[in-house]
């Protein structure tokens, strides 16, 4: 049965039991309970949950688990040239931090930009810190979908490249240890969600998007 756990968070897991080992074996074994308990830690934080995606080309889920902190029109003139809904979420360090896909689609472009570790639930966060960009296409055009560091999350992981294709929810990358994710979806999307609400990659609507075929799309 496989265990359901990022394969991103094995090295700190195994670090942490190693380090819990020798300290019971070498120092003294009353102290091997902070390494143990910072194991313990690592697999709640890379914990990787199944989800039940909702059907349909329609819609749009969310590819966090976090509280929505803003939905806002934006203008996206680095890679859309046009204006688009962003919808951000911040996670907490006790939310799953695997990133799904917000729909079926397309990887056209990954594009990772080097920039600032400020507080994630900031508004210029989305532009001024560190973030990794994933142009996705699917039936209703392309969206952007953001990765973005925090004062605490200082890496991002993009399992994907252009090319690949990706199912609505399907895992596609993960933030380590807090953060926030943007997703700028077509102006014209009906918006599902708001301010203050909390979301789940993979299972939770953030809209119904404008000119998406009917065709049914398969499940995970």
């Amino acid at each position: 049965m496989k265990l359901p756990l990022a394969p991103e968070g094995w090295p700190f897991v195994l670090a942490f039991a190693l380090l819990g080992v020798l300290t019971a074996g070498l120092v003294r074994p009353w102290l091997s309970v902070f390494p143990f308990l910072l194991m313990a830690f690592m697999v709640f934080f890379f914990r990787d949950p199944e989800r039940t995606v909702p059907p349909g080309p329609d819609t749009a889920v969310s590819a966090a688990d976090g509280r929505v902190i803003s939905v806002k029109r934006v203008m996206e003139d680095e890679y859309l040239h046009r204006e688009m809904t962003r919808v951000s979420v911040f996670m907490s360090p006790m939310n799953v931090h695997v990133n799904r896909a917000p729909l079926a689609g397309r990887v056209e472009k990954v594009v990772h930009t080097p920039g600032r570790f400020m507080a994630a639930y900031r508004d210029e966060a989305s532009m001024e810190n560190e973030h990794l960009d994933m142009i996705l296409t699917g039936e209703a055009g392309p969206i952007l979908v953001r990765q973005v560091a925090g004062f605490l999350a200082r890496r991002a992981v993009c399992r994907v490249g252009p090319g690949d294709s990706l199912s609505k929810g399907e895992r596609y990358g993960v933030i380590k240890f807090g953060s926030r994710l943007d997703v700028y979806l077509p102006p014209d999307t009906e918006i599902l969600v708001h301010k203050d609400q909390r979301v789940y990659a993979g299972e939770t609507v953030l809209g119904r998007l404008p000119g998406a075929g009917s065709a049914s799309e398969g499940s995970l």
